[in-house]
C-alpha cells in the first residue's frame, strides 16, 4: 500500500526539497558523529553533544517536522539521534549497559498545536536505532512543563533562563528506576537554557544526567560541522572519558522489531 501511495502522492525531502524519501541522502550526511558544544548556559552541567548546525537543511528539516506536521520525518531524524548514541558508546569504548533517553519537554500549547510531545516521538525512534545496534534501550517521558512559560525564541540568555526558573518540573508517572543514569535528548540547543533547566529537575529527583545530546546546535558556541558537499566531521576530543551509560535499564527495552514500551500512564497525554 506504501508504494502504491508514494506512487500516487510522491513526497520530498523535508532538508532540501527534492523529490523522493523524507529526508535525503544528502541532507542525512549533515548529521554526522556526535561533536561537542559548548551552551552558555551548561558550563556547569553536564556535557553537550550535537549532530549538526541548526542551519540551512538541516534547519528546513527541523522546522518542517516540528512546525510544519512532517512527522514522517520523525524515522530518519530518531534513526540519526540513536545511530549517533552508538556512536558516541563506542568512542567511549564497548559497554553492556543500556540507556534511558528523556526526552525534553514542549509546553502545553506548542504540544497540543504539533499533535503531541515531538522530542518524545524522536526518543522512540532513536530507543529503536540503539536496539538495532545491541544497546538496551527505553524511553523516561519524565519532565513536564508548568504553565506561565513563555515561547524562548528572541529572548536573550538572562530572560531564557528566567522564563524556566522553577517551571520544569518532574513528571513521577514518566521516571525511570531510582539510581538510574539518563541522557536527556532534544532537537535544537540554542544557550542551553531549557537542557539545564531540565537537568536541574531531573538532579532534584535524584536522575543523573550524565549527557545530553541533541540532533543541532545554534549559534557560534558549536564547532566545526559538515555542509553541503562536506562529509568530514570529527568528534570533539572531549568525549573521551565521559561515562554516558551506566546501568542497563531495569523496566523495559526495546528489540528491532518491537515498537518501543511505554508505561500505561506515561501514554496518557500531557496536556
Amino acid at each position: 500500500m506504501r508504494p502504491l501511495l508514494d506512487l500516487l502522492l510522491p513526497g520530498d525531502c523535508g532538508g532540501c526539497g527534492v523529490p523522493g524519501p523524507p529526508l535525503c541522502t544528502d541532507c542525512e550526511t549533515l548529521l554526522s558523529a556526535p561533536a561537542r558544544v559548548y551552551p552558555l548556559c551548561c558550563e556547569a552541567g553536564p556535557p553537550v553533544y550535537a549532530l549538526g548546525r541548526y542551519h540551512g537543511q538541516v534547519r528546513a528539516a527541523l522546522l518542517a517536522y516540528k512546525e510544519r506536521g512532517r512527522r514522517d520525518l520523525a524515522a530518519p531524524l530518531g534513526s540519526a539521534l540513536g545511530s549517533a548514541l552508538v556512536r558516541l558508546q563506542r568512542e567511549l569504548g564497548p559497554s553492556s549497559s543500556g540507556v534511558w533517553l528523556v526526552p525534553v519537554p514542549s509546553r502545553r500549547s506548542a504540544a497540543a498545536r504539533r499533535g503531541g510531545q515531538h522530542i518524545e516521538l524522536l526518543a522512540q525512534r532513536a530507543a529503536a536505532a540503539l536496539a538495532s545496534g545491541g544497546v538496551a534501550a527505553a524511553v523516561a517521558p519524565a519532565l513536564r512543563v508548568a504553565p506561565g512559560v513563555r515561547d524562548s525564541v528572541g529572548l536573550a540568555v538572562a530572560a531564557r533562563r528566567a522564563n524556566l526558573a522553577g517551571r520544569v518540573t518532574a513528571r513521577r508517572a514518566g521516571l525511570p528506576p531510582a539510581g538510574t543514569s539518563v541522557v536527556l535528548v532534544d532537537d535544537v540547543v540554542t544557550t542551553g537554557a531549557t537542557v539545564s533547566a531540565c537537568t536541574a529537575a531531573l538532579l532534584r529527583t535524584g536522575i543523573e544526567v550524565p549527557a545530553i545530546v541533541v540532533i543541532a546546535a545554534a549559534g557560534a558556541h558549536a564547532p566545526s560541522y559538515p555542509s553541503a558537499g562536506d562529509t568530514n566531521h570529527s568528534v570533539d576530543p572531549g568525549t573521551r572519558g565521559v561515562r554516558l551509560w551506566r546501568e542497563r535499564p531495569r523496566r523495559t527495552t526495546v528489540r528491532e522489531s518491537a515498537s518501543l514500551p511505554v508505561r500505561e500512564e506515561a501514554r496518557k497525554p500531557w496536556f
